[in-house]
């Protein structure tokens, strides 16, 4: 049986298995990313993985389970050793057996456990902590009292910022600024502070960071990483947006980093890479929501409520015939998110289908796809190949971005400067500069 709260001190140790019943390895700590003024949040497991020197990370994202004595992870996990990042702590390793002060009478105290907790949305929390007291009175036997906190109710005593890196309190200070924030709060840092930041930044924040950059910053911020660090920041890209910095970088670098990528990822910017940048196919990115026409109303409301999904592809779920990764099979039609509010939960998505909204091809120009997202009122269009295979959608954000001046975010209301994103891909590399290799397909997703 799954459980929603789990204390990480009876996690220790727990045997980690796959979808498939075969056991993968151990729990061996809990990292979670320090946050401003709430709760930290689960980032994932520390896992000894069989036959590996050192210890794994697994996303939080890779957790179906916890329960009965295991935790049930589903896909693959990285081989490659763990690194601690600014703003992230263990919990076993960090966290336990720390002095702590009550902040509401200034009692000291010692954490013993604190329990992880998954909200309605699907994320982990660190909620509740619990904290031994001294002892009360003269005897030398037997524990003190205990009590349960929250986060924001403890002091830690003697803790050194430094300790955990040079970047960790710029991350908790930024933990909850949007992307376009965050990205401008780190381009007003001195040169040095900024690059020794991002090496200690979470990928997943860094990414979304450098999407919301003018390309120059991104090719100065990813040529400073090293290679599998920055072929991580691009496979948690969207794979436009990755595609766009690729293009930017000398062949060889581009080529290495690639190669580095996750092959799936690779193969996206790969193909983004071949298409010309005035056209629908040069604007599209390759990650839209994608189901069978038997999916259900309830289904399809599960993978927009993806937190990973954009708000421009979450409007809307393109309906296609197997294989459901672009390119698809037969492209069928779209079903908008507010029709599906409007139905019942078991509702096929065939029996509430749009196939008034049409595709439009690969090669359609620039000026026609604005059009014709003009035109219909549309938030994403999709774009076939000449089989009417779905190969990608446009997104208005997207056409925005490659429409308007290159400096459009330059100035701010008051004549300061903040990054900007230059047009799409004007400057993308020509399929000659780029070898394609044969695209392999991700598991279905519908």
């Amino acid at each position: 049986m799954s459980v929603s709260k789990a204390f990480v001190a009876r996690l220790a140790n727990l045997a980690v298995f796959d979808e498939d019943g075969d056991r993968v390895g151990r729990v061996r700590d809990v990292v979670v990313q320090t946050r401003a003024e709430h709760a930290p949040r689960v980032s994932g497991f520390v896992v000894e993985l069989p036959g590996f020197k050192g210890h794994s990370f697994a996303p939080i994202r890779m957790l179906r389970s916890i329960g009965a004595g295991q935790l049930i992870i589903e896909g693959r996990i990285d081989g490659r050793p763990f690194e601690q990042k600014g703003g992230e702590l263990r919990v076993l390793a960090d966290l336990l057996d720390r002095t702590v002060t009550l902040v509401d009478d200034g009692s000291p105290g010692t954490l013993e456990d604190v329990a992880i907790e998954r909200d309605d949305a699907g994320d982990w929390h660190l909620r509740q902590l619990f904290v031994r007291l001294p002892r009360v009175g003269a005897s030398l036997f037997g524990k003190g009292p205990s009590r349960y906190v929250t986060w924001d109710e403890i002091d830690f005593e003697d803790e050194d910022d430094d300790d955990r890196g040079p970047a960790s309190a710029f991350i908790t200070a930024t933990s909850e600024l949007k992307p376009s924030d965050l990205a401008a709060e780190l381009l007003g840092l001195p040169e040095d502070r900024m690059l020794d930041i991002v090496s200690e930044m979470p990928d997943d924040r860094l990414a979304d960071a450098l999407e919301e950059m003018h390309e120059d910053d991104q090719v100065r911020i990813i040529v400073h990483l090293h290679e599998e660090h920055a072929a991580d920041i691009l496979d948690h890209m969207q794979p436009d947006d990755a595609a766009d910095l690729v293009a930017r970088l000398d062949a060889e670098t581009s080529e290495a980093l690639l190669a580095r990528m996750e092959p799936n990822e690779a193969d996206d910017v790969r193909m983004l890479l071949t298409y010309a940048p005035d056209t629908a196919g040069g604007l599209m990115t390759t990650d839209p929501i994608i189901c069978s026409a038997d999916t259900t109303v309830a289904e399809a409301l599960v993978r927009i409520r993806q937190k990973e999904i954009s708000t421009a592809l979450a409007t809307t779920v393109f309906v296609t015939v197997s294989p459901y990764e672009p390119p698809t099979g037969r492209y069928l039609g779209v079903v908008h998110f507010q029709r599906l509010l409007r139905y019942p939960p078991h509702e096929q998505l065939s029996t509430i289908l749009d196939t008034e909204t049409e595709a439009v091809h690969w090669t359609t120009s620039d000026a026609e796809v604005a059009r014709v997202l003009a035109s219909y009122d549309l938030v994403a269009l999709p774009v076939v190949d000449s089989e009417h295979r779905l190969v990608g959608v446009i997104t208005i954000d997207d056409v925005l971005d490659h429409l308007l001046p290159e400096d459009w975010r330059t100035r701010d209301v008051d004549g300061g400067v903040v990054p900007t994103r230059a047009a799409s891909r004007r400057q993308r590399l020509t399929q000659s500069e780029v070898t394609t290799p044969q695209r392999t397909r991700r598991r279905g997703r519908g």
